[in-house]
């Protein structure tokens, strides 16, 4: 057995800077460097071997091992999703059902800035709380570029729209796993996380918007704007507090699509927003020139939209409708209890498994970590979303050839994606079997009276490093607990600060930017949806953290901390 070390070279701060080359490494050539994604992850994931064997001393037969469970953790569940979402969507452009549903949320509003707000945050944060994992910003990503956003535009803004609901992502399953880490109670864990996304919920739609549009641009949708984020963050905070963490985003989403698409009904800006291109970074976007917004009266010429009858609305949307039933039902407990005795083989890293021990400060006692790869193919998120692919295809009446080979198209398309993917999981599951991760967060527990601000950037690092909200709180749940307890801070606070920060990392890790430039179509332009975002994800998690800090330390927010 090897045990971890987090001072390999006797000094914190080169310790540190050491276990942060990975990190630096990837997000640099990416944003800075401009390499292409797939090659960049494989130059990074070669850096970390490197450290973790020869830096951190991790015996190399147990790095590669580590490696290679990520890697397979890369390509399912998490390629799988892409994969087969891609192939939805394309079966759709190809039939042309996804030109009649984008001409039909053109018919309900001509605004950009409204089926921003449809599209990007309520229709996403269904997926992401009935599905997660990337789901989310594949399928908005994908109408977004359908309904003529830029790449930059569709890729970036559904990244930022994709924050507020990951915490409760997958059928509340990142806090249920920060409950079974902690041995906290994730009941309290959500109701703790209710009491501080709400504001974000708030948030998010205004930042959102001023992104694409501008500060004018948003006060001129500013009631839009407020009923969408506040019927979402009324019922977050209903739910996890007085039922649990579970249906929180399922249920928010779906009462901030239906009083958004009535309050339109009844409402629409004095100007229509036209054109889809960012206002901010348009170099960047495919889209150059934006025309002068018009007055409402010229929304039906605005539009373009052809007239179409009810029934060819509804099958232009029922393969979606299809996706939402059949991901819902895949992500249910009962669904998994029900399916996963069928076939669901588990395979031993033996090398790997219980070899690696987790010692203090991250853990109370030494503690060996499993490598277990459970191969739950038929509850995957992707095997529902590609049932629903074929049942859609079916009554798409697309024949089963047709749909054999349109299925081998997609994976050609993806392929790049594919190899970005699990190198990026082999690189997040290799620093945290061989200690870089906590190393990272040893340094953030060294803060003192300001680790409250700190815990929400280190929940921030974690879902950066690993692109999962879930994993996150895996990896540093414990590490919170325990410095909480050091230093007389409340336990539930820490440990949901932890998730919270963490939402706000989503948007730039790099699997959720290789999810939206393939969703997008928009290849090889990783660092170009890096760099548009990546401030906007450390100015928000920098106010989660104000957030965490008043709650604290300072009367009332301090009444709210859940005990």
């Amino acid at each position: 057995m090897w045990s971890q070390v987090y001072n390999p070279f006797g000094s914190a701060a080169l310790s540190t800077l050491v276990a942060a080359l990975p990190v630096v490494c990837l997000l640099g050539l990416i944003a800075f460097a401009k390499m292409q994604a797939h090659f960049a992850a494989i130059i990074a994931l070669v850096v970390t071997l490197l450290i973790a064997i020869l830096g951190f001393g991790m015996p190399s037969g147990m790095a590669f091992e580590a490696a290679g469970l990520g890697a397979l953790t890369g390509l399912f569940p998490i390629g799988w999703i892409i994969l087969n979402v891609i192939f939805l969507y394309r079966l759709t452009v190809e039939n042309g059902s996804f030109k009649v549903l984008q001409d039909s949320i053109a018919g309900i509003t001509a605004d950009r800035r409204l089926q921003l707000l449809l599209v990007a945050f309520a229709f996403g944060a269904f997926f992401e709380g009935a599905a997660g994992f990337g789901t989310p910003v594949a399928v908005t990503g994908a109408i977004l570029i359908g309904l003529g956003f830029s790449p930059l535009a569709a890729s970036g803004l559904s990244l930022i729209a994709n924050t507020a609901p990951v915490a409760y992502g997958a059928l509340g399953t990142p806090i249920v796993t920060l409950g079974a880490v902690t041995g906290l109670d994730p009941v309290a864990l959500g109701a703790m996380a209710g009491r501080q996304l709400p504001f974000f919920s708030l948030i998010v739609p205004f930042w959102l918007i001023w992104t694409f549009a501008g500060f004018r641009g948003m006060l001129q949708v500013w009631p839009a704007i407020l009923v969408c984020g506040a019927t979402f963050a009324v019922p977050q905070f209903l739910v996890s507090n007085y039922h649990g963490p579970w249906l929180v985003d399922v249920v928010a989403s779906l009462v901030s699509m239906a009083c958004l698409f009535g309050f339109l009904k009844i409402w629409q800006p004095a100007e229509i927003w036209t054109n889809p291109a960012l206002r901010s970074g348009e170099t960047e976007a495919t889209l150059a020139s934006r025309p002068a917004s018009l007055g409402a009266a010229a929304t039906a010429e605005l539009s373009g939209a052809p007239r179409y009858s009810s029934g060819e609305v509804f099958r232009a949307w029922l393969p979606w409708i299809i996706l939402c039933i059949v991901v819902f039902v895949w992500g249910t407990q009962t669904f998994k209890d029900l399916v996963n005795p069928l076939y669901f083989p588990k395979w031993t890293f033996e090398g790997l498994h219980n070899m690696v021990q987790k010692v203090p400060p991250v853990v109370p006692k030494p503690t060996p970590e499993a490598a277990i790869y459970g191969f739950n193919i038929l509850t995957m998120t992707g095997t529902g979303i590609l049932v629903a692919a074929l049942i859609s295809g079916v009554v798409m009446k697309y024949s089963p050839l047709r749909l054999i080979r349109a299925y081998g198209e997609t994976l050609w398309v993806v392929r790049y994606s594919l190899i970005t993917i699990a190198a990026m999981l082999a690189l997040g599951t290799l620093t945290r079997y061989s200690g870089v991760d906590a190393t990272l967060g040893l340094a953030f527990a060294q803060t003192g009276w300001l680790y409250p601000f700190f815990a929400a950037l280190l929940g921030w690092l974690g879902v950066a490093l690993t692109g999962s909200d879930t994993a996150s709180n895996v990896l540093f749940g414990n590490l919170q607990k325990i410095t909480a307890g050091q230093l007389g801070l409340s336990e539930i606070l820490m440990c949901a600060s932890n998730s919270t920060g963490g939402v706000m990392g989503k948007m730039i890790d790099a699997q959720s930017i290789v999810v939206a430039s393939t969703a997008t179509n928009w290849f090889g332009h990783e660092g170009a949806i890096l760099r548009f975002v990546f401030w906007h994800s450390i100015a928000l998690a920098s106010l989660v953290g104000v957030l965490v800090m008043l709650q604290a330390y300072v009367y009332p927010f301090t009444a709210m901390v859940v005990h």
